[in-house]
């Protein structure tokens, strides 16, 4: 799956975090959202009952580093007002998944005719904010170079389970030789609300992926012989978790299809 970058109908690629918003709520772009709003915070998404919503905070707040909250919305508000002006969760990402029973039921690009007014909006930070850092640092990403998805795997760690909630810690990987690796760890270890450092190095076995070429979700990538697998938590481990736990209802974001937050990824970096 290709990466294209996203541009509004008729114009150029977009720099404005509301610029984006508004276009993605007319239908004028589709698909990911990497490259958009350089330098602002995207976000991954997951939506729940009021019932389940302190059950899922409190398994955000267990498991930090796959869940970093960012954002919630009040019950039945799908604006978040931190996150910014003029947003609305139901239009604002290009695609969106419907879950009933832990099933994936749809893909619509807006949630207006499902949304209701007991559902609670949680944003999770997302691995595009450091993946700024890196590149700023002359880090070079491969599956950037190569204009494809992250790769992305289910792996056989286990997510410290909060009520109903418990499944496995979904990770994305980027390949870097070593010295660079040691470089990625510094820096992403400076963006804890993005994911932060990575939570393994080296032998995808040990976390049970079985095969590296066959990612879960995303683009399969090369990892060179001088080079280590370096896997980073992801913000797509609601959705394993949706898939295990089985809610009767969720909604979750396709994965790199993002919310644009008007929060500015410099003001996330930790001292």
């Amino acid at each position: 799956m290709a990466v294209v970058q996203l541009k509004a109908q008729g114009g150029g690629a977009l720099t404005d975090p509301v610029a984006v918003r508004h276009a993605v709520r007319a239908a004028g772009i589709t698909g990911q959202t990497a490259g958009l709003a350089p330098g602002h915070v995207q976000g991954n998404l997951a939506i729940l009952p009021k019932a389940l919503a302190g059950d899922f905070l409190r398994f955000c707040t267990l498991n930090p580093k796959p869940c970093p909250v960012i954002g919630i919305s009040e019950p039945g508000n799908p604006a978040i007002p931190a996150l910014g002006a003029d947003l609305d969760i139901r239009t604002d990402i290009p695609r969106y998944r419907v879950w009933k029973n832990g099933e994936l039921v749809d893909e619509p690009t807006d949630i207006l005719s499902v949304w209701r007014d007991d559902l609670v909006a949680f944003v999770l930070g997302c691995s595009f904010s450091f993946e700024e850092a890196l590149i700023q640092d002359g880090l070079p990403l491969r599956h950037i170079s190569c204009n494809t998805g992250v790769p992305v795997y289910r792996t056989s760690i286990a997510c410290a389970p909060a009520g109903p909630f418990a499944g496995p810690l979904v990770v994305s990987m980027r390949p870097f030789k070593p010295a660079d690796a040691i470089r990625a760890i510094q820096i992403t270890s400076r963006f804890p609300s993005v994911h932060g450092a990575p939570v393994h190095i080296g032998m995808p076995q040990a976390i049970g992926i079985k095969d590296i070429d066959r990612p879960d979700y995303g683009d399969p990538v090369e990892v060179k012989a001088d080079e280590l697998p370096v896997f980073w938590a992801c913000g797509v481990t609601p959705q394993a978790v949706i898939a295990a736990t089985r809610p009767a209802f969720a909604i979750t974001h396709a994965p790199g299809s993002m919310l644009v937050t008007d929060l500015k990824n410099s003001r996330l970096a930790a001292l």
